[in-house]
Parts: structure tokens; C-alpha cells; sequence
């Protein structure tokens, strides 16, 4: 750990015993606070590693409410952070207390300076340790896509799919709601694929007028409409050898789907306004957020075209249907735009995250991050709260985390799921349920259902 800062707070009202500790830890950089109001800023300033809190504070020194209102301020702004704290002589009823706060450890008086530096050396270590394996815990808990960060069951089977397909020089089709990711899949194909070389060439077919969209696709010749000056490429055209990006392709028009269709089936293109036929090699992925199928059966999708795009299909599922990612991301997301705006903001509180993983993100991955990024400059204090991200309207616990609560309910669901299917002829449902039936029996009377 010798190349990891270690600094301490000490939160102490009496100047002497402040004095005496200043200078009793070697190697640790000390800062000391008289009250409240001035330890948590300090802790703001320096952000300390370990704080030493006496509870016996102004305007409460013979008490101990100060002390443990700053306890309290502490935890809430720095989580992290290992706060020692200092009680009376046999006082512990206050030092269990303390701990239950979530204070790391509790040292008793008279201080012996040597004893103390123990302790403060063992919170450091402590605390880089955590810090540490959170480390390593965020780099194996992303999928094995570069860009693509998902801890879901969901979003790993689309992970594998993607390196099948990668390699495998075919026309993919990606469906998923708007703001899903869908482009990071593309880039984690192309980064895979036997074309990574070559350029990845993107564009999105409903961002561009119809009238302009033929020549940023096939490119233009020299005089082939009022403003052509020079001949000029188009993407398909550019991104020869490589991989070329249709985003929104749902969206394209018929007379556009008719001349992507040729260059398809032909791999040739004629710039508009030439007459000479240019072979280009290049693999084409598309992606829609749209119901492909349902606007082939609607007529405003060629069939033809459909199938020639859909050599194979990567659904993405929504953020809501990805149990676990929203708070996997909105923590990545919290560390980049930090280190990007200089914000002092490390994590979020508890009700926050619970209202990420229980909100519905009709925005998908697109809506989170936004989120992420105005909380993040309009929070006052080093953790987002439910305010900041404007979702203190997102009903919280409807979800147990406890496992026996868990598997209660998902006992009694499947229970009364199993009895609905068999129109409650118990011999089916426990044989559905792969049990006997006095184990049905004994469910049905655990969780008060009636036959």
C-alpha cells in the first residue's frame, strides 16, 4: 500500500489532546476539526480516508448527540469512509451504537497515541482493500464486449450471439427499442469481425431527408445535380472492405429499398448521375426500433429486402427486462461524467439505487444515462439522490432482496400458476410442479391457497 495516500481527520474539541494527535501517526497526513461544521469540511476538502470522531462535541460536549449527528452526516457523504469513534471509559452501550451506525471501529480513553496509530493504520489498509476489490469487481462484472456493460442474463446471451455472428461475414439485423445499445453492438462486431481493419462506416437512414439520403448512400458524380462540383463517394462506397451501419432502416423508402436491394443481391453500386457499375465487398449490418415484421405484413417494407438484411437477428431486450444492468450502468455512467466534470460525487444513496433498478426506463439505456449525467451536476452533497435524478415518484420495496422472501414468492406464484393450468386438479399440478402431492398439499396450506 505504499503508494496509496493515507490521511485522517481528527474530530476533536479539546485543542490539547488535538495537538498531541497531530503529531502521533507517521506516514499519515492529518487534518483536525473542532465541531461539526468544520469535520465535514474537511471531509469535503480532504476527503480523508479514516476519521477519528470524539462524540462529545460542541455545543454538546458532555453528551453525545453532536457526536452522533456528525457520525451520521459522515456516513451519509462519505460511505466509504472507516470512522474510528472515541468514547468515555466504559462506555459502551454508545460504542455498540455507533457501530451499528456503520461506524467502522471504536477506540476508549485516555488515548494512547501508539494504540491509536494501530488502529488508524488497520481502517487505511481496510479501506484500500474495498476499494480495491470494487475495482475488480466492475472489471469482471461487465460482459466480455468491449463497450457493452451488462451483468443481466439477458444482455450476456445477446453478448454470446453477437460472438457467434462477429466473425461469420453475414447481413445481421438488430431490432431492439431506441436508446438500447444497439450501436455498441455494432462497434463490438466489428471489432471482432475479420474486418476490423477496415473502416466501420455508420448512418442513419431516418436522420437525413429522402432527397439527399440516395447520394450520401451511392455518392454522386460531377454534374449530376445543381451544387455537385466534384465527384463524391457515398458511405456505401466508403466503407469498401469494411462494415457498413443502417441505422432506423425501417424507415428508408420504397424507392431507396428497391435500389439498396440490387446492391445487395449484385455487391455493385452506380453513383447517381454515373452509368458505371463499382463493385464494393463490404458486410451490412442493420438496426430498427421498429416491428420489421409488422411493417412487411403493413406493405411498407419490401419482404424481399427484409430477408436479404436478415441473415441473422441480435434482439436486444429492454433496459426494464435486464434485471440488474440499470445499476451496473448508472454507476458507470456516475464515474465517467465525475471524471469528466471534475464532480466530487461518489456513489449514490441507497434509495437511489433502489429506485434505478424498480424505474420502468421507457428511455432505455439513452434515458439513464442523461438522467445520470443532470443529477450528477445538480447534486449537492457526494451522493445522488432519488431527488437528483427526479424519480422520488418511483414506488420503492415492492421488491424483496431477502432470499427466503424470494423464494416464497416465487413458491406461491408458481404454485397458484400451476393450479390455474390444470384448473386445480391437484395430481396435475404437483406432477407439473415435479413434486408429491402431500408436498403440494403442504405448499397450498403454507401459502393459505384454496383449491
Amino acid at each position: 500500500m505504499t503508494d496509496q495516500k493515507k490521511t485522517l481527520l481528527v474530530v476533536e474539541d479539546d485543542l490539547g489532546l488535538q495537538g498531541q494527535l497531530r503529531w502521533s501517526f507517521e506516514g499519515i497526513e492529518v487534518n483536525v476539526a473542532g465541531d461539526r461544521e468544520s469535520a465535514l469540511a474537511q471531509l469535503r476538502r480532504f476527503e480523508p480516508a479514516v476519521v477519528t470522531l470524539d462524540l462529545g462535541l460542541p455545543p454538546d460536549p458532555g453528551g453525545v448527540s453532536e457526536g452522533f449527528a456528525t457520525l451520521e452526516q459522515i456516513l451519509a457523504l462519505a460511505p466509504d469512509t472507516k470512522v474510528v469513534v472515541v468514547t468515555g471509559h466504559d462506555d459502551r452501550n454508545n460504542a455498540v451504537r455507533a457501530i451499528g451506525m456503520g461506524a467502522y471501529d471504536f477506540y476508549e480513553k485516555p488515548i494512547d497515541p501508539e494504540l491509536l496509530s494501530l488502529v488508524v493504520e488497520r481502517a487505511c489498509r481496510v479501506r484500500y482493500l474495498e476499494r480495491e476489490n470494487r475495482k475488480l469487481s466492475a472489471g469482471h462484472a461487465v460482459s466480455p464486449l468491449e463497450g457493452l456493460i451488462a451483468v443481466s442474463p439477458e444482455m450476456m446471451k445477446v453478448a454470446r450471439i453477437v460472438e457467434k455472428l462477429a466473425p461469420a461475414d453475414v447481413s445481421t439485423l438488430i431490432l431492439g427499442e431506441s436508446g438500447t445499445g444497439k450501436e455498441v453492438l455494432v462497434k463490438a462486431i466489428h471489432g471482432l469481425s475479420n474486418r476490423s481493419e477496415h473502416r466501420l462506416v455508420a448512418i442513419n437512414c431516418a436522420a437525413i431527408p429522402e432527397t439527399l439520403l440516395e447520394s450520401e448512400l451511392f455518392g454522386y458524380e460531377k454534374g449530376a445535380f445543381t451544387g455537385a462540383a466534384k465527384r463524391t463517394l457515398g458511405k456505401i462506397e466508403v466503407a469498401n472492405g469494411g462494415i457498413l451501419f443502417l441505422d432506423e432502416i425501417g424507415d428508408l423508402s420504397q424507392a431507396l429499398q428497391a435500389k439498396l436491394l440490387r446492391f445487395l443481391q449484385e455487391r455493385v453500386i452506380e453513383r447517381v448521375g454515373g452509368r458505371t457499375e463499382i463493385p464494393v465487398d463490404v458486410r451490412v449490418i442493420c438496426a430498427t426500433h421498429r416491428d420489421l415484421p409488422a411493417v412487411v405484413a403493413e406493405g411498407d417494407f419490401r419482404q424481399d429486402l427484409y430477408y436479404r438484411i436478415n441473415e441473422a437477428t441480435i434482439k436486444v431486450p429492454p433496459l426494464r427486462e435486464r434485471q440488474g444492468d440499470a445499476v451496473v450502468l448508472a454507476r458507470a455512467f456516475l464515474t465517467r461524467f465525475a471524471e469528466q466534470h471534475h464532480r466530487p460525487v461518489k456513489g449514490f444513496s441507497a434509495q437511489a439505487l433502489e429506485a434505478i433498478d424498480q424505474y420502468q426506463w421507457p428511455g432505455n439505456v439513452r434515458e439513464l444515462e442523461n438522467r445520470v449525467k443532470r443529477a450528477l451536476i445538480m447534486a449537492d452533497g457526494n451522493q445522488i439522490t432519488v431527488e437528483d435524478l427526479e424519480l422520488a415518484e418511483v414506488k420503492l420495496g415492492t421488491e424483496p432482496f431477502n432470499l427466503r422472501e424470494v423464494r416464497e414468492v416465487a413458491e406461491s406464484r408458481a404454485v397458484l400458476r400451476a393450479l390455474c393450468h390444470t384448473d386445480s386438479n391437484v395430481s396435475r399440478t404437483a406432477e407439473m410442479l415435479g413434486v408429491t402431492r402431500p408436498t403440494l398439499y403442504n405448499l397450498m396450506r403454507k401459502y393459505s391457497i384454496n383449491v
